[in-house]
């Protein structure tokens, strides 16, 4: 049985291999399919694999649990051993996942399946969408205080009603550009959003 910690960064993983109390460097493999697969070809039905908790991180270890008997990926607070570290280095940093895992120190994360991780994706996209909404709304409200227009009379400044009003105000030539582009944008993003549920 051999335990494998992978330092994975957005191109490459550094590999080491943790076999009878031995750590060994395993060099690096390309964290493209390709890469990834010839990797996943070397693995024994018995090996151990640890890798760090990155954004590609989960993908990986999708792509090699089928390889193995077991895919760790450890949260940042189980790897306080790599974090506190002197010595900083890809490989040293992959040396001390292998350890770790051979002293059945890592538990590793909850890891979601695909149906959970793309409801979480789209709740993000979403959650992006309302802010940048947000932002342009803020900006028109900017632009009235510096404009010295006071409160709005109506509750909704982006109803029907309030668009009006808006449409209707006497304000410099770049800041009626700010309000229309921004009213532009609030639109094409209320849609996003409706279409984002």
């Amino acid at each position: 049985m051999r335990f494998i910690g992978l330092d994975v960064h957005l191109d490459f993983c550094e590999v080491a291999i943790s076999e009878r109390g031995r750590v060994r460097s395993g060099g690096r493999v390309s964290t493209s399919p390709e890469g990834l697969q010839v990797l996943a070809d070397s693995l024994a039905p018995d090996d151990h694999v640890a890798l760090e908790a990155t954004g590609n991180a989960l993908a990986i270890a999708r792509r090699l649990e089928p390889h193995v008997a077991r895919v760790v990926v450890a949260a940042r607070k189980e790897l306080r051993a790599i974090s506190e570290a002197k010595v900083k280095t890809d490989r040293h940093d992959a040396r001390t996942l292998a350890r770790l895992l051979a002293a059945g120190l890592l538990d590793g994360c909850w890891l979601p399946d695909e149906q959970t991780r793309s409801l979480r994706r789209r709740l993000s996209r979403r959650a992006q969408l309302v802010r940048q909404r947000t932002r342009c709304k803020n900006e028109v409200h900017a632009v009235l205080m510096r404009n010295l227009k006071g409160r709005p009379p109506m509750s909704d400044l982006f109803g029907k009603s309030g668009r009006v009003w808006l449409g209707e105000l006497a304000l410099p030539g770049d800041e009626r550009q700010t309000v229309d582009g921004c009213l532009r944008q609030i639109d094409f993003l209320e849609g996003s959003v409706r279409c984002s549920v």
